[in-house]
């Protein structure tokens, strides 16, 4: 069986998503770095296999699948028997799927755009972001309140989709002082057996 491919950037918590979900599922994975800061990602090469031109790719075999929370559904429903990571049960999965909506709205336009001003210097309007970021994770301090887990019982793929932008909001000025319930939720998800930390940047994460 051909080995699993990721093409990835190390700073990129969309590619970490998934770098995390293919270390807790213990797959064999080879991580190929693209060079986003000289344009690989938009390469004819690069542009076959996405073409939106984004980090992260997944190739597995003959299959090619693109974006993050594709790929997470994509892994979950092929390599976990078990079928906790996206269950199959109606209710569960529907949970799932709507924090899989939150780290691919609020999330992404919260604490990632936030990250992206600071780390990558993106034009993006950084006190919005800073605002967006504050309001979601207020409303998932909420929802943690007496949980262990956004979307079930036991940890799913909305846990991963959402955890390294949340993890590293600080990097975009982003505190987590006042959240700690998101905090408690971080530390249990970083517990968990296979988790790899994403790379961090000089930005500290103290705050």
């Amino acid at each position: 069986m051909s080995k699993i491919k990721l093409y990835r950037h190390p700073l990129s918590g969309h590619s970490h998503r998934v770098e995390v979900f293919l270390s807790m599922l213990g797959l064999d994975t080879d991580i190929i770095d693209v060079d986003l800061i000289n344009g690989a990602h938009k390469q004819p090469e690069f542009l076959e296999k996405n073409a939106f031109g984004q980090v992260p790719v997944l190739e597995d075999g003959s299959i090619t699948v693109a974006d993050s929370n594709a790929i997470l559904t994509y892994l979950a429903t092929k390599y976990d028997q078990r079928r906790t990571w996206l269950p199959l049960d109606a209710v569960k999965a529907a949970e799932v799927q709507r924090f899989l909506s939150v780290a691919a709205g609020e999330i992404a336009s919260g604490p990632a755009a936030a990250r992206l001003v600071t780390v990558f210097s993106a034009g993006l309007d950084h006190g919005k972001a800073i605002e967006t970021a504050h309001s979601v994770l207020a409303v998932l301090e909420t929802h943690l309140q007496g949980r262990d887990w956004l979307a079930a019982d036991l940890p799913t793929i909305a846990d991963v989709a959402n955890y390294t932008y949340i993890a590293h909001a600080p990097e975009g000025n982003v505190s987590l002082q006042d959240y700690p319930n998101v905090r408690a939720w971080l530390n249990r998800f970083e517990r968990l057996p296979g988790f790899v930390p994403m790379q961090a940047t000089a930005i500290g994460l103290a705050a």
